[in-house]
C-alpha cells in the first residue's frame, strides 16, 4: 500500500513534468519548422497536455483495467471544465474572442452525444474505438483547413507572442524526447499504483480512475490555464480545455478502445456521461455567446463550476466508501 502511494504520487509529480517538457519541446520545434501558430496552439499543445490521459488509458486498456481507461478520459473532462475553468474564472473571468474556439464548441457538444451513444450497450467495441479516431482525424483536417482561411485571430496572436522566441531547435527536439520517454515511464507507474490502492481498498477501478488518476492527468492542462489567465490571455486557458476535451473523447478513449474492447460499468451511463454531458452543454452556452456577443464565463458562473466539481467528487467518495449507491 505504501509503495502503491508513492508510486502515485511519484508517477504523478513525473507526468506533470514530463508534459510540460514534451509541449514545450514539440511547441518550439513545430514553430522552427514554421507551423502557423493557431495550429500549435489548437493541434500541439492540446496534443500535449493530453498525453498524460492517452498514455494512462491506453496503458491500463492494454493491462485489462477497464474502469482506469475511460474514468480516467471521462473524469478528465469532468475536472477540465468543473475544477480547471471554474479556478481560472474565479482568477480572471474568461472572455472568448477566438472565432475557432467558437465553432469548437458546438463540436465538443456533438462529440459528447456520439459518445454517450456509442455506450448505449454498455460496450466500447474495437469498431467504436475506430469510429472515434476516424472522427478526430477528420476533425484535424478539418481544423487545420479552417485555420488557412483564418487571420488575426485571438488565439494565434496569443500563440505567437507566447513563442515569439522559441529555444533552439536542438534543444525543443531533446526536449520533446524526453518528456514523452518520462511520459511512458510515469504513466507505467501511475496504473500501477492506481490499480494496488484499488484492489487493496476494495474500491473499483473506475472510482479511481474518475478521482486520483483524472485528476492528476489534468494537471498540465490546470498548470497553463491558471498561467494564461493570469496572463489574460482567455482564448488559450479556454482553448487547451476544448482541445483537451475534444482529444479525451475521441482519441483517449478511441485509441484505448481500439486496443481491446471495454465493459462500462452502468454507472459511466447513469452518473458520470450525464455530468459529463451537462458540464459540456454549460461551457457551449457560456463560451459561445449569442446576438453577437462574445462569450464570458465570469466569476459567479466559475464558482458553480467549481462547486458542481465538489458535488460531483463528495458523491463519488460516499459511493466508494458505500454509503450511497452508484
Amino acid at each position: 500500500m505504501i509503495l502503491a502511494s508513492l508510486s502515485i504520487v511519484a508517477g504523478l509529480a513525473l507526468l506533470v513534468w514530463s508534459a510540460d517538457r514534451f509541449v514545450d519541446g514539440a511547441a518550439g520545434t513545430a514553430r522552427h519548422f514554421g507551423i502557423a501558430p493557431l495550429i500549435i496552439g489548437m493541434v500541439i499543445v492540446g496534443f500535449g497536455t493530453s498525453a498524460p490521459e492517452m498514455l494512462v488509458s491506453a496503458l491500463a486498456s492494454f493491462q485489462g483495467n477497464p474502469g482506469i481507461a475511460l474514468g480516467n478520459a471521462y473524469g478528465s473532462n469532468i475536472t477540465n471544465i468543473a475544477l480547471i475553468l471554474g479556478i481560472t474564472a474565479l482568477i480572471s473571468p474568461i472572455a472568448v474572442h477566438s472565432q475557432v474556439i467558437r465553432k469548437e464548441l458546438p463540436i465538443l457538444t456533438l462529440v459528447t452525444a456520439l459518445a454517450a451513444w456509442q455506450l448505449m450497450d454498455h460496450r466500447l467495441s474495437r469498431l467504436d474505438g475506430f469510429v472515434l479516431i476516424g472522427v478526430f482525424a477528420l476533425l484535424m483536417i478539418w481544423t487545420v483547413t479552417q485555420s488557412k482561411g483564418t487571420k488575426q485571430d485571438a488565439l494565434a496572436s496569443d500563440v505567437e507572442t507566447t513563442l515569439a522566441n522559441p529555444p533552439p531547435l536542438r534543444t525543443s527536439v531533446i526536449r520533446m524526447v524526453i518528456g514523452l520517454v518520462l511520459l511512458i515511464a510515469s504513466s507505467r507507474m501511475l496504473v500501477w499504483g492506481a490499480v494496488e490502492i484499488a484492489h487493496e481498498l476494495g474500491v473499483s477501478d473506475l472510482i479511481i480512475g474518475l478521482t486520483i488518476v483524472a485528476i492528476g492527468t489534468s494537471l498540465p492542462e490546470l498548470a497553463s490555464s491558471v498561467v494564461a489567465a493570469r496572463k489574460n490571455e482567455h482564448d488559450i486557458a479556454l482553448g487547451n480545455i476544448i482541445g483537451s476535451n475534444l482529444f479525451n473523447t475521441l482519441a483517449v478513449v478511441g485509441i484505448a478502445g481500439s486496443i481491446s474492447p471495454l465493459d462500462v460499468e452502468p454507472a459511466v451511463m447513469t452518473r458520470d456521461i450525464p455530468v459529463m454531458a451537462a458540464l459540456t452543454l454549460s461551457l457551449f452556452v457560456m463560451g459561445f455567446g449569442f446576438r453577437g456577443r462574445n462569450g464570458r464565463i465570469n466569476r459567479a458562473e466559475g464558482a458553480l463550476l467549481l462547486l458542481s466539481f465538489v458535488g460531483y467528487t463528495t458523491w463519488l467518495i460516499l459511493v466508494a466508501s458505500g454509503v450511497v449507491g452508484q
